[in-house]
């Protein structure tokens, strides 16, 4: 049932003591989220570096199942924060608009009823007489009488002065019932259950909690995320906010402050692993595939966060719209003096194959990197919906560049925002594009001055990349590094030209294509990247296994380090990744 409010309750409502309860919570959520820290930082590091057993792996668990509650505390305290506030101002307009209509009411001497009716004096002058006119008293449920029914009397010039403000003030009046009403609703299903365990079902009942205060705060905060400015103004955006400005838009719109370029890593940070949790309540108890197969992925993320990998693991991106969307650096690419950015091709989605899989190859790439530079960092960047099986090497997409267009735009926004943030003023930033994420990077080169603040590019088991020359990548053929091993068939993929001709003749078209391609170094997005045309770096890349032996393997090892295999070109990516792209073992191009 709607709450009745008159005008008087609304101009005595004292919004300030709403707001002092917003700072309660908000003090609440502030703590929870420093003994979170505390969990994850600390008492779990220690932990894992000092015992062993199962009883330390009993007590690890414990700790990790506090932390998440912790999270959850701070989340929902976090969110009665902000829909307290955004009450209080919403509150505020209302106040605005009736006072400024009482103090017009008290400067022409009308009478405000109880009811919100106003009553005015006789005024102006009788056409038959001159007499004043009488007075009345005007509702927002009367017309004003302007114009004479039979022509002989003039209206009161009061009248309408007088419906006027009796409308501002039933107007205020019945937009604040509406906002308490709404308001009301929202904070009861803020009320958490009781118990000390969290468990997904309440993370899915919190991002529901989360989805109301988002739309209720709308004109409170969201408005004001600058989504159209350059990740530089977004910076310095978040640089000019309160602290308690910032934290209010880390716990009621984490899954937009995570995921916009120019925002500091460690923000970035904090809002993605809230979101993360989130996610998982979204999706948790969904039956369909997509679903199902990125929840997977979300849990393996959310598994390996909680991990204590060495260098540290931050979340600089998370969603689930497309196939999934993730970025996971090791090392804070705000400190780090070394940068680098990993974007994987066909068939990568968020699933727990790219979290097992495409999170080890940065891991690796930033292990490695610190052995020569311990300020380093390397992440993975699934920031587009790269091509999907099954359709494969025959799919539309992969043959297609939309998909490399399209993610080079928001490539190139994010590797701007990276460069925006980084404390080193000139870091030495590196894009690495793996398999149809080499065709991605150089679509990333073509906008504008090329991708912001790279200074290398590494290709790696490269169909191309749109351009035939390597100083059309903009950092200058020197400083393109590409990795292509013997074996690795997309490496070889014919060129689009025989593509076609062999879909029209068949085996003649591919004969002919094969002739036209006079020095047989063209592939299917340009010139062959290992090619001596193109005119990179190559570096050395074991060939890997043949077709018969191990199928495309030979497509995915070049990120591979260890004992087992031979990791050279694992290391000449670390070496040029670390600026030390003069120790990189070289071999001839094709």
């Amino acid at each position: 049932m709607r709450t009745t409010l008159d005008w008087a309750q609304l101009r005595d409502l004292k919004c300030a003591e709403l707001e002092g309860a917003a700072d309660g919570w908000g003090r609440s959520s502030n703590r929870a989220d420093a003994a979170r820290d505390r969990i994850e930082q600390h008492l779990l590091t220690g932990l894992r570096g000092s015992q062993e057993g199962e009883a330390a792996q009993a007590a690890v668990a414990r700790l990790r199942q506090l932390g998440r509650n912790f999270q959850y505390v701070y989340t929902e305290c976090g969110l009665l924060r902000t829909t307290l506030n955004s009450l209080a101002h919403e509150m505020k307009a209302q106040q605005r608009v009736l006072t400024e209509a009482l103090e017009d009411a008290a400067t022409l001497r009308f009478t405000v009823h109880p009811d919100g009716s106003v009553t005015y004096p006789a005024a102006g002058e009788g056409l038959v007489d001159g007499s004043p006119l009488k007075g009345g008293t005007a509702s927002s449920q009367a017309a004003p009488e302007l114009v004479p029914p039979s022509g002989l009397t003039a209206p009161n010039p009061n009248t309408a002065k007088a419906q006027d403000i009796a409308d501002r003030i039933t107007g205020a009046v019945r937009t604040a019932g509406e906002i308490d009403w709404r308001y009301a609703g929202i904070l009861r299903q803020l009320k958490a259950e009781e118990g000390l365990k969290v468990p997904d079902a309440t993370w899915k009942d919190t991002a529901g909690d989360a989805a109301a205060v988002r739309d209720a705060a709308r004109t409170y905060l969201k408005n004001a995320i600058p989504h159209d400015a350059t990740p530089a103004e977004r910076r310095d955006w978040w640089a000019g906010l309160t602290q308690e400005q910032r934290e209010e838009y880390l716990a009621v719109y984490p899954d937009q402050i995570g995921n916009l370029d120019g925002i500091p890593a460690l923000a970035r940070d904090a809002a993605n692993r809230d979101n993360l949790q989130l996610l998982i309540g979204k999706l948790e108890g969904r039956d369909d595939d997509k679903s199902i197969t990125q929840l997977a992925g979300l849990r393996e993320i959310d598994r390996q966060l909680g991990a204590g990998t060495q260098p540290p693991m931050y979340l600089l991106g998370i969603g689930d719209e497309g196939n999934g969307r993730a970025i996971v650096s090791y090392g804070n690419p705000d400190t780090a003096k070394n940068v680098a950015a990993y974007v994987p091709g066909l068939g990568t989605a968020l699933d727990r194959e790219f979290a097992e899989g495409d999170l080890k190859r940065a891991w690796d790439t930033a292990k490695g990197a610190h052995k020569y530079d311990h300020s380093s960092a390397a992440m993975v960047w699934l920031g587009y919906d790269a091509p999907q099986f099954p359709d494969g090497l025959d799919s539309a997409d992969v043959m297609g560049n939309e998909r490399a267009e399209t993610g080079g735009r928001a490539f190139s926004s994010f590797m701007n925002g990276l460069a925006a943030t980084n404390s080193h003023g000139d870091p030495h930033m590196t894009a690495i594009g793996h398999s149809y994420g080499s065709r991605t990077v150089g679509a990333a080169t073509q906008q504008g001055d090329g991708i912001p603040g790279v200074n290398d590019i590494i290709l790696v088991g490269s169909p191309g990349v749109g351009v035939d020359r390597a100083e059309e990548l903009g950092v200058g053929r020197n400083h393109v590094f590409v990795g292509a091993a013997e074996n690795d068939l997309v490496t070889k993929a014919p060129s689009k030209l025989q593509g076609n001709l062999t879909a029209v003749a068949g085996p003649v078209g591919f004969v002919a294509g094969k002739l036209l391609d006079r020095d047989d170094d063209d592939v299917w997005f340009g010139k062959d990247p290992a090619s001596e045309a193109f005119g990179a770096r190559r570096f050395y890349a074991h060939e890997g296994p043949s077709l018969l032996e191990g199928g495309f393997d030979a497509h995915s090892q070049y990120f591979d380090a260890g004992p087992e295999r031979d990791n050279a070109s694992a290391d000449n990516i670390a070496m040029v990744v670390a600026g030390h792209a003069n120790k990189v073992r070289t071999e001839n191009p094709r």
